[in-house]
């Protein structure tokens, strides 16, 4: 059995205190009035204006030269200072209703950034365990001696699900304002709030609903993942009974995922923008996150081998691990191109404004998440040698991970935040932590149980992978 690491287990620890130390810090250090939004503004404004003091310099040297001009018209001036000091409150208004947006932007920058983190990592560990359950409905051979790996990443499912439930809570009680068809008089007909595009949305968009099929997710979820990791280490004994359980209950699961998945982006992500809607946004998340979870059992596989605790998996086993996630690289970068083109070509504005924000306040993000999840794992895993190569997996997988993170990041914050978005102390430490509870939840269940899948009927087939493909090779060029 693995023995979960004292080294490896203070690790975790400390990206988990390091983590909850600079989200505390990232709450803390938002405004809490409006005065304090005008400061952090008007010091933005003089940065962004600082580039103009060369400008400014000209003007003043050129102003004597209107000096007679101004005199002469002075008279003039006169008469429209009514009209001006209508516009100057016109002005005014729209400043400080500008400024109460911020506000509220900035307000929800924290919990933006905790919130992506968690929902990246919750979306991992959920699709692993898709993948699981799909390999046995499948009764593939190859992965049987990594079901232990997944079972292990698929623990982490039970930890973020406790802050998920608080983050529902939290919501439900308006203490963040993340979903903005939650605000007050979006549903009344007489309130300055009222919107007539969300209220035909009522019967879906209401908080007593969108908690409850929370809920529901979540239980779902967790109940599938504690029922099939128990039988499967039941199954250990080598009972064929156990075995056709588990497909019953696989095929159950899935049928329970993919409808629940879809239900959860519209409900937590494309419920940011209300009056945006597209038909292919739950494969789209799917994909992003089917993406990041055969990456992310690709780096705890290639880890834990390294260590001698896997000495059944080998080259094969990592070779089709890449292969998926070269083949759900472009997969993804179809659905991204797919409905980003129909929107884009439809024109229509209630669909394009999603894009029209990103392209204007997120582009570099936007854009170079392009480059980070199609370009770069693909143009390093469209070898098939690479694909073994274990080093080469876990580059690929890097880039792979940081660009469906900032694929999520630009679902979630041009709602949230707007303009005010960045990347600080806060979104690095809600990484921190999320990676340090993966860990410590991922590792001490790896250690719970034997790291081979015994009972499994089709244990030899898996653990002869490689040799398979050898044997068969050298009868082919002895044939010929």
């Amino acid at each position: 059995m693995y023995q979960f690491t004292g080294k490896l287990k203070i690790f975790a620890l400390a990206l988990m205190v390091v983590g909850l130390l600079g989200t505390v810090y990232n709450f803390i250090s938002a405004p809490s009035t409006l005065e304090e939004a005008k400061e952090i503004i008007a010091k933005q404004e003089g940065a962004h204006h600082g580039g103009h003091d060369e400008a400014n310099v000209h003007h003043e040297n050129t102003n004597h030269h209107s000096t007679k001009v101004h005199a002469e018209s002075h008279h003039d001036s006169k008469e429209d200072k009514h009209a001006s000091s209508d516009s100057s409150a016109h002005h005014n208004d729209h400043s400080d209703h500008h400024v109460a947006h911020a506000f509220h932007q900035m307000q929800n920058r924290p919990w933006s950034a905790f919130y992506v983190a968690m929902l990246f990592s919750l979306g991992i560990s959920l699709l692993v365990l898709a993948f699981y359950a799909a390999q046995r409905i499948a009764h593939a051979g190859w992965s049987v001696v990594l079901f232990r790996v997944f079972e292990a990443i698929t623990n982490n499912i039970h930890y973020v699900s406790i802050f998920m439930i608080i983050f529902i809570g939290l919501t439900v009680m308006h203490k963040n304002h993340l979903f903005p068809w939650m605000a007050e008089g979006v549903f009344d007909t007489q309130s300055p709030n009222y919107d007539p595009i969300v209220d035909k949305k009522h019967w879906w968009m209401n908080v007593p609903g969108w908690a409850i099929r929370s809920f529901l997710y979540l239980a779902g979820w967790n109940i599938f993942r504690l029922i099939i990791r128990k039988k499967s280490i039941e199954q250990d004994n080598g009972s064929l009974k156990l075995h056709k359980n588990l497909y019953n209950i696989s095929v159950g699961f899935v049928v329970f995922f993919m409808i629940s998945e879809s239900m959860m982006s519209w409900d937590w992500i494309m419920g940011i923008d209300p009056h945006w809607f597209s038909t292919l946004f739950g494969w789209y998340v799917l994909a992003t996150l089917l993406v990041s979870a055969l990456t992310v059992i690709s780096m705890v596989t290639i880890y834990l081998r390294s260590k001698g605790v896997l000495p059944f998996v080998n080259e094969s086993h990592i070779h089709d691990i890449a292969k998926f996630m070269f083949g759900f690289s472009v997969f993804w970068t179809y659905l991204w191109f797919a409905q980003f083109m129909l929107i884009w070509y439809a024109d229509m504005p209630e669909e394009t404004t999603y894009f029209a924000q990103r392209f204007n306040e997120y582009k570099l993000p936007f854009l170079g998440m392009v480059v980070l999840n199609f370009a770069f794992p693909v143009l390093l895993l469209i070898n098939s040698d690479f694909k073994s190569i274990p080093w080469l997996v876990i580059l690929g997988g890097v880039a792979i991970l940081i660009g469906h993170y900032v694929d999520l990041f630009v679902m979630i914050m041009p709602g949230t935040v707007g303009a005010q978005w960045g990347f600080g102390i806060g979104e690095i430490s809600a990484i921190l932590f999320f990676i340090g509870l993966f860990i410590y939840a991922t590792f001490s269940a790896f250690s719970k149980a034997e790291v081979l899948a015994k009972g499994n009927p089709f244990l030899h087939e898996s653990e002869t992978h490689h040799y398979y493909i050898i044997e068969h090779k050298g009868e082919d060029s002895n044939h010929h």
